[in-house]
C-alpha cells in the first residue's frame, strides 16, 4: 500500500513539473510604465521583465540560462532599440522622440524586471499623450503593459495591448469610463491568466456535483444540490476577496506578497487534498471564504502594479473586482456542465477526482516551495 501511494506520488510530482513549466510559460507577462507630464515634458520609468527582455533581444549572451549583470549591461543597445522600436510617444500628434538612460534591475514579486529611466521632449504642451505599443507583438499573445500617467496631481491608468493602434489619453479631461471599461478587462484576464486562481477554483468544483456519503463519493441526483453547492462556493469566494481587495486597495491592510504568493500555493495544496482525503465535505464555502480572504490580497497585488486612479478610485476597484467575477463566472458556466454530465461515470469519482486533485496539489506544492524558499530569478 505504501509502495503504491509514493508511486502515485512520484507519478504525480513528475506530471506537476511538466506542468509548471508549461503554465509558466504562458503565464500573462506584463510590462510597467510610469510616465509623468510636465507641460511638454514626459519623464519616467519603462519596466521589462527580464525574461521577456530574454525573448525580445535574446540576453543570455551564453546562452547557460542565468543572465548576469554583465550580459544586461552588453545587451543594453540592443533592448533600448527594441523598446524605440515598440515604443513610440506622441503629443496631438506630433512625435515625442525618446531617450533612454543607462538601465537598472528592480526586483518584483513574480523576478526581476531591466529598469529603464526615460524622458521624452514633445514639440509643444501636452494635450493629449498618444501611446503606441507592441512588445512582444507576435512573441507572447498575453502580453500587456500597465501604464501609470501622471500630471499635475491626477493619475490615470491605462492596460496596452500589443497592436499598431494608438491610444490616446486627455491630459485635461480623464476618461472614466474607459477607466472603468479597462480595469474590468484587467480583472477577467487575471483571473483567467492566474493559472493559482483558477486551480484553486477547479479543486473546489470537481467534487460539487457530488456528495459524501458512508466514507464515499456518490453522485447527486437532482441538479439541486450541484447547483447549490456551487452557489454557496462562489458567492463565498466572491465575499471573501471581495472583502480583503477593498482593504488592501485602500492600504487598510496589506500583506507582504511573498507571503501572499505562497500562502495562496498552501491554500491550492489543501483544497485539493481535501478531495482525496475528505475533512471537510459539506461545508466547502467556509474553505473558499477562509482562502479567498488570501486571494483577495493576491488580486490586490496586481491593483498595486497597476494603481488607483484618484477620483475615481471606487469605480476602478469596482471595474477589476466585476472583471474578476466575470471571469470566474466563465469558468464556472464551462466547467460545471461537463462534470455533472460525468457525475455517474466511475471513472470520474474514482479517476477524475483524486488524480486531478492529485496533479493540482502537486503542482500547488512546486509553486509553494518556489515561492516560499527560492528567490525569484
Amino acid at each position: 500500500m505504501i509502495v503504491a501511494t509514493l508511486r502515485v506520488a512520484l507519478r504525480c510530482l513528475l506530471v506537476s513539473l511538466v506542468l509548471v513549466r508549461s503554465s509558466q510559460a504562458h503565464i500573462a507577462s506584463n510590462s510597467f510604465l510610469s510616465l509623468k507630464i510636465s507641460g511638454s515634458s514626459v519623464t519616467g520609468v519603462v519596466e521589462l521583465s527580464i525574461r521577456d527582455a530574454e525573448l525580445a533581444v535574446g540576453v543570455d549572451a551564453n546562452e547557460d540560462n542565468r543572465i548576469t549583470w554583465g550580459e544586461l549591461r552588453a545587451a543594453q543597445p540592443a533592448i533600448d532599440r527594441y523598446v524605440n522600436e515598440h515604443l513610440a510617444i506622441s503629443a496631438q500628434g506630433a512625435a515625442c522622440p525618446l531617450t533612454i538612460k543607462p538601465l537598472q534591475v528592480n526586483q518584483r514579486v513574480d523576478g526581476n524586471y531591466v529598469w529603464l529611466p526615460v524622458t521624452s521632449e514633445c514639440p509643444n504642451a501636452i494635450r493629449t499623450l498618444g501611446l503606441r505599443y507592441s512588445f512582444l507583438a507576435g512573441i507572447d499573445p498575453s502580453h500587456r503593459g500597465l501604464l501609470t500617467l501622471e500630471e499635475d496631481g491626477t493619475v490615470q491608468t491605462g492596460v496596452l495591448q500589443p497592436a499598431s493602434s494608438l491610444t490616446s489619453f486627455n491630459v485635461l479631461s480623464p476618461s472614466r469610463a474607459r477607466e472603468f471599461r479597462e480595469y474590468f478587462q484587467a480583472g477577467v484576464s487575471h483571473i483567467l491568466g492566474g493559472i493559482d486562481h483558477l486551480l484553486f477554483l477547479f479543486s473546489l468544483l470537481l467534487p460539487a456535483v457530488l456528495l459524501r456519503h458512508q466514507h464515499r463519493w456518490e453522485p447527486v441526483v437532482k441538479p439541486g444540490p450541484a447547483f447549490k453547492n456551487i452557489v454557496k462556493v462562489v458567492t463565498a469566494f466572491t465575499l471573501a476577496h471581495s472583502i480583503t481587495l477593498s482593504l488592501a486597495a485602500f492600504n487598510v491592510v496589506r500583506l507582504p506578497s511573498r507571503l501572499t504568493e505562497s500562502i495562496i500555493a498552501a491554500s491550492i495544496v489543501i483544497a485539493a487534498l481535501n478531495n482525496i482525503f475528505p475533512v471537510v465535505t459539506e461545508s466547502r464555502a467556509r474553505i473558499a471564504f477562509a482562502f479567498g480572504l488570501l486571494h483577495g490580497f493576491g488580486f490586490a497585488s496586481v491593483l498595486a502594479d497597476m494603481g488607483l486612479p484618484q477620483g475615481a478610485r471606487v469605480l476602478s476597484l469596482l471595474g477589476f473586482n466585476l472583471g474578476i467575477e466575470a471571469g470566474q463566472l466563465a469558468v464556472v458556466t464551462c466547467v460545471m456542465p461537463l462534470i455533472y454530465a460525468l457525475r455517474y461515470a466511475s471513472f470520474y469519482r474514482r479517476a477524475v477526482l483524486p488524480w486531478a486533485s492529485a496533479v493540482i496539489a502537486a503542482v500547488a506544492m512546486v509553486w509553494l516551495v518556489q515561492r516560499a524558499i527560492i528567490a525569484p530569478a
